[in-house]
């Protein structure tokens, strides 16, 4: 069923990466508060629980080309394809995530495994297969090296294997191109995931309000990943050694109990860290601890 605006209503157009990004787009803006559901694999405009915000789905490739147009007011996509489009667009926020972590993923040259290319300055002459043309043209060009850059539709990996000298993929672990007989020579750029707008949607104040509370909110989520938060009760006297286990952001938050001889202590900790403390904290004089888990964290 098509959604309908009544005259005068005020919506933001967003976008978001359909593709590899999309499950932990969509993942991240749960844990922000927003609830997105798309009702098939063939639709291109997901629900979502605020009024206020039309969803639509676009590949990240060309998500920067319809944000600049005005086609949508903002959307989520990588710095890379800001780059490879070259699109005036405003920067919002930096949000580090991607399709299998929460690091920055690398654009990388690489070439098989039993190639005399050792790295960029041999390359001259050779031919190479990306999806990132632009951006390759603009690192060879930068160090003076002339080399045919051709568009790689998809399966880049396997291009090498047929005749191709050398591709500029993107990777987050380097287990594709692992599997596929290739090694990495030269890391072309990096590339985080960025929240981008419309500069004149972004003047618009009512439109950068409401980019800016999403922003926050998403940041807020990413900043939670991988965190807990741990509570416990502890004797006053017993409070420097806890303090002393926690390798806290911040000071932790000491509240008094109803006895005046104890209190409360809560913290937020890196989650992979917490089975190697919980011990020590029990150790340490803690008691009642309590692990929960994190949506947002906010600074």
């Amino acid at each position: 069923m098509e959604k309908t605006v009544k005259t005068g209503e005020k919506r933001l157009k967003l976008g978001i990466p359909k593709g590899s990004l999309q499950d932990s787009t969509i993942r991240i803006f749960e844990k922000a508060g927003y609830k997105i559901r798309i009702p098939s694999s063939r639709s291109y405009f997901p629900s979502i629980d605020d009024k206020e915000i039309e969803v639509i789905l676009f590949r990240a490739q060309e998500m920067s080309r319809y944000v600049e147009d005005g086609i949508i007011d903002c959307g989520i996509t990588g710095n890379d394809w800001v780059k490879e489009n070259d699109s005036e667009v405003e920067y919002v926020a930096e949000l580090i995530y991607a399709k299998q972590s929460m690091r920055p993923v690398r654009w990388v040259l690489a070439v098989p495994n039993a190639s005399k290319i050792n790295g960029v300055k041999d390359l001259g002459g050779k031919r190479i297969a990306t999806e990132l043309v632009n951006v390759t043209k603009k690192y060879l060009k930068d160090k003076g090296v002339t080399a045919e850059v051709e568009f790689s539709w998809g399966a880049t990996e396997v291009k090498p294997k047929i005749g191709i000298d050398a591709i500029v993929e993107i990777t987050e672990t380097g287990s594709s191109l692992r599997e596929n007989d290739l090694k990495i020579v030269e890391t072309i750029c990096e590339s985080t995931t960025q929240f981008i707008a419309n500069k004149k949607a972004y003047k618009d104040e009512w439109k950068r309000d409401k980019i800016e509370k999403m922003a926050l909110l998403l940041k807020g989520a990413i900043h939670a990943e991988g965190k807990v938060g741990l509570k416990m009760n502890a004797r006053k006297k017993d409070i420097e050694k806890i303090i002393a286990v926690l390798p806290a952001m911040k000071t932790p938050t000491i509240a008094p109990l109803y006895d005046p001889e104890w209190v409360d202590i809560d913290t937020i900790i890196d989650e992979e860290t917490v089975k190697k403390i919980i011990p020590e904290l029990k150790k340490a004089g803690a008691q009642g601890i309590i692990e929960y888990p994190l949506n947002k964290v906010i600074d």
